[in-house]
């Protein structure tokens, strides 16, 4: 089973938000079914806001999960990405 953790899209026409979702990269469609929740990324607002569970996030990796470029980009605006990032170097 190859897993991502993503974006999935929600709220209205022009007013949109993100859940942060792992999901089956193989059979799940962007806005479909989804195996966990690991936060919410909202552009609309002013700072961006994003909350992302960090332990959750580092549990996936473990079991093998890739990030995608999206959220990479989105988890680099906060202090998160550095702890993922020194916890893939430990784990190597």
């Amino acid at each position: 089973m190859a897993l991502v953790i993503r974006l999935k899209r929600m709220g209205k026409i022009k007013a949109p938000f993100y859940r942060i979702v792992v999901a089956d990269e193989r059979r799940a469609s962007k806005g479909g079914k989804y195996i966990a929740e690991l936060g919410y990324y909202s552009p609309i607002k002013n700072p961006p806001d994003i909350k992302v569970n960090t332990e959750k996030v580092s549990e996936w990796i473990k079991k093998g999960a890739k990030i995608s470029e999206t959220v990479k980009s989105i988890i680099k605006k906060t202090d998160i990405y550095k702890s993922i990032a020194k916890m893939k170097n430990i784990e190597k």
